[in-house]
């Protein structure tokens, strides 16, 4: 791993609903990369689908990394030299770089509409095909590739809804170094002409706006994903290392773990609980009685091995020991039962001074009026086989 330039990583969420227990982990893990290396940790909302924002979210976002203990050294909060780190605030940038592809022959304006798409792409599927908007459908559309330059002008002129779309290479293997999967390769022809630039709304899709906002925020390692663009806007010696993280998995292993399995079987799978615009309520780690630091530790250890027997890190513990070698390339299952041993060993470490404080306010709420030092010397016989502070009234109402 190369790491001459100075470490700089981001966390670039969407503000489109709470913030999802893997989401943390992709942030833990740019965290903890970030501060091994003494570099810096860049919180960056990724607002451009307007259709999709959800009030509420972003700060939940930001809520969440801080009950966590993940700071941020650049951010909406705090600022930072390459500030907006809003991308809907930052969209006047983005045409310059979408209009740059279109001048160097890397990118075209599109002008078809959704029925003209609906119909070559049923004439795909009755042909057995699967569709994709590729080499051999963007000459046979209304785009800049098939129109002459002064139809394109007269459609932008008149005020014709338009997209800009990068223009994939045709038969090119592309190779690429990820720093979990090692060299992948993957064709070109099996690849969309991805939408950079919508003239609708006037903002970026992801697939433009990530890529420059990498490049001018200097960020040196994606622990997320892959990129296309770097190459044809000429930044091909200033483009991230990359890092694929495994899925979180069900706890019975098939498939990715969601919101559904959560409810089904009755854990949380946001940080913080969540309550929609609709008002529909989610439960969250930190309300059912978790403890942040317990969170962390088990959040880390899915799909990240110390290669050691070792299982509770402190945060500086963790920091010292991570390393992207030690990331799984394949998903990692989340065992629920193993998150409530996390935090029982968390509960039964705390000293019974500090556990007598916590449960004070779920005595004062049951009528009892129990001096500290008493519920310190009550709590010493039965923390034992408590895992959450809330277990304490069973256990000791009598």
């Amino acid at each position: 791993m190369s790491c001459n330039k100075k470490v700089r990583v981001r966390f670039a969420p969407s503000p489109t609903g709470p913030l999802h227990m893997g989401g943390v982990r992709t942030a833990l893990y740019n965290y903890l990369f970030a501060r091994q290396h003494g570099g810096d940790f860049i919180l960056r909302i990724e607002d451009t689908d307007s259709h999709r924002f959800v009030p509420g979210a972003e700060s939940y976002i930001m809520e969440s990394l801080k009950w966590c203990g993940i700071t941020i050294d650049e951010g909406i909060d705090e600022g930072g030299p390459h500030a907006p780190y809003r991308q809907s605030e930052r969209k006047e940038i983005y045409l310059k770089y979408a209009l740059q592809l279109v001048g160097s022959g890397d990118a075209y304006y599109a002008f078809d509409t959704p029925d003209e798409l609906n119909a070559i792409r049923a004439e795909a599927e009755t042909a057995g095909k699967t569709f994709a908007y590729n080499y051999e459908v963007r000459t046979r559309l209304a785009t800049s590739l098939a129109l002459s330059d002064e139809e394109v002008k007269r459609r932008i002129a008149a005020g014709d809804q338009w997209v800009i779309r990068f223009k994939m290479p045709e038969n090119e293997e592309v190779r690429m170094h990820d720093l979990i999967r090692g060299d992948v390769t993957v064709h070109t022809s099996t690849l969309d002409d991805k939408v950079l630039y919508k003239s609708a709304d006037a903002l970026p899709t992801y697939h433009l706006a990530n890529i420059v906002d990498d490049h001018l925020m200097e960020i040196s390692h994606v622990i997320r994903g892959e990129e296309w663009l770097y190459r044809a806007l000429g930044w091909s010696d200033t483009q991230p290392e990359f890092a694929h993280l495994p899925l979180l998995l069900k706890p019975t292993g098939g498939g990715k773990l969601s919101k559904r399995d959560g409810d089904k079987m009755g854990f949380p799978v946001f940080p913080l609980q969540w309550t929609s615009p609709e008002g529909e309520t989610s439960h969250g780690y930190r309300e059912d009685g978790y403890f942040p630091e317990a969170f962390v530790n088990m959040l880390a250890l899915l799909g990240w091995n110390p290669g050691t027997d070792q299982e509770i890190f402190s945060m500086d513990e963790l920091i010292g020991a991570f390393s992207l070698e030690r990331v799984s390339k394949s998903g990692a299952r989340f065992n629920p039962e193993k998150a409530h041993w996390f935090n029982a060993q968390y509960l039964h470490a705390k000293s019974d001074a500090e556990l007598a404080a916590l449960y004070a306010p779920i005595l004062k709420a049951k009528g009892v009026d129990a001096p500290a030092a008493k519920t310190a010397r009550v709590i010493a016989l039965i923390k034992q086989r408590a895992t959450f502070v809330s277990d304490f009234w069973n256990l000791t109402s009598f």
